[in-house]
């Protein structure tokens, strides 16, 4: 039975993708009362359209990618991976710095040492909440494989690959038949690859999530169905103004609402510099091509994916906020490239689609218990690996809202490191 409008609630959960949804299940699990508040309901934006993958050797920050290196080139082509509308650059500036910021060397050791630890946390929390889910079908164990078209190429990912082996990262480079066997039917323009077998992917990232949320729901977990207007602190509670006009107290709330995280935050006192990196895809139908695993192009900044329900050509960065109006030209661009690398790639019948990255500068996400009266926790920004990162976040979060100790030090992804 729903407590009375001027009780506070145990736990609000803002946000229902998946890094909410496995907040919500870790905080059931641990007899707390869960409610969800999101405006579309569980992962039916974001989480429902991302490249499936649960990246647990992406230990490497963006900024620490080269990335820097190559926008320069990206921004020469409007359709190619990272794409700046003119109108947004100003706006953009401070985050830019800050990613410049983010890549110096000096920032590089504790970078990697974070994401490695929060990725080990993941890796290990993922297989024991797919296991009490029932949803450990859905995974797929193929590995991905990273293609690269020239001898320089190759030669410049190796510091990366050097860095994921001091972390225990398995991997191994292929070329000739060892790379047709792995892949068949790829353009010979790609003369190298790097296998990577402790990759993995889901069968449908949106399918997950939702075995995830009724996993919850079974633990006692609710959803309300609404957008949130305001938060305002009162007292050792939070009120929270839901866009249905209603008004409910929360003894603790957890904010990870993605993309716009940052703008609630806001309403507590925390600036917070999240920037959202629009990313497109395309669904093919299930025969479109013979895909054997996620084939990764990181030079042209995308994936492509077998799905259960098709073949998932997605990634490129738009950094260009919440408001403008989608850009599909991006998403038909990938598609192009994809057919040229993949000969016998059948693009008709696709469906593209759009979703909301939130991402930082340094590639960390905030999972933080914010100072004030009350229990507010952060759970935002994982940009590209919201989906691996979330169950270790939703186990994080439990920690958190129950002030005990996390499993790993958090200091890195605090909400007060951009002050």
């Amino acid at each position: 039975m729903a407590a009375p409008a001027d009780t506070p609630l145990d736990v609000v959960v803002i946000g229902g993708g998946i890094v909410g949804v496995c907040a919500a299940a870790a905080l059931a699990e641990a007899g707390r009362d869960v409610t969800v508040i999101d405006r579309s309901g569980i992962c039916e934006e974001t989480s429902a359209g991302n490249a499936a993958a649960f990246a647990f050797s992406e230990v490497l920050p963006l900024a620490h990618k080269g990335m820097a290196r190559q926008v320069p080139r990206w921004l020469m082509d409007p359709l190619g991976p990272l794409s700046i509308p003119p109108a947004y650059l100003p706006r953009l500036m401070p985050w830019l710095w800050r990613f410049w910021r983010a890549g110096r060397p000096a920032r590089r050791a504790a970078s990697l040492a974070a994401q490695a630890a929060l990725m080990r946390l993941a890796e290990s929390e993922w297989a024991a909440l797919m296991q009490r889910s029932a949803s450990g079908h859905m995974l797929r164990e193929d590995g991905c494989l990273e293609l690269y078209e020239s001898a320089a190429e190759f030669a410049a990912a190796q510091a990366g690959w050097d860095e994921r082996a001091r972390f225990g990262i398995a991997f191994r480079h292929v070329a000739g038949a060892d790379l047709a066997a792995l892949q068949p039917g790829l353009s010979e323009r790609f003369v190298r690859g790097t296998f990577v077998p402790g990759w993995k992917t889901v069968a449908d990232p949106q399918a997950l999530g939702k075995a995830v949320w009724a996993h919850a729901e079974a633990q006692g977990a609710r959803l309300r169905r609404t957008a949130v207007d305001r938060l305002q602190r009162e007292g050792d509670c939070v009120a929270v103004t839901t866009g249905d006009g209603r008004r409910v107290l929360a003894r603790a709330l957890v904010v990870a609402a993605g993309a716009w995280s940052h703008r609630l935050a806001r309403q507590l006192g925390n600036r917070i510099p999240l920037e959202t990196e629009r990313g497109y895809n395309t669904t093919l139908p299930v025969d479109a091509f013979d895909l054997r695993r996620q084939l990764v192009f990181s030079r042209h900044g995308f994936v492509v994916t077998p799905l259960a329900s098709g073949l998932r050509v997605g990634g490129a960065v738009e950094l260009g906020g919440l408001e403008r109006p989608p850009n599909y030209a991006r998403a038909r661009a990938m598609l192009d490239k994809a057919q040229r690398f993949l000969p016998g790639l059948k693009t008709e019948g696709g469906q593209q689609w759009m979703g909301y990255r939130p991402s930082l500068p340094d590639s960390l996400p905030v999972i933080d218990r914010v100072p004030g009266p009350g229990t507010v926790v952060y759970a935002f920004g994982h940009g590209h690996l919201g989906l691996t990162q979330a169950a270790a976040t939703g186990r994080l979060v439990c920690a958190l809202v129950a002030h005990q100790e996390p499993a790993i030090d958090l200091a890195p992804f605090s909400a007060g490191r951009f002050a």
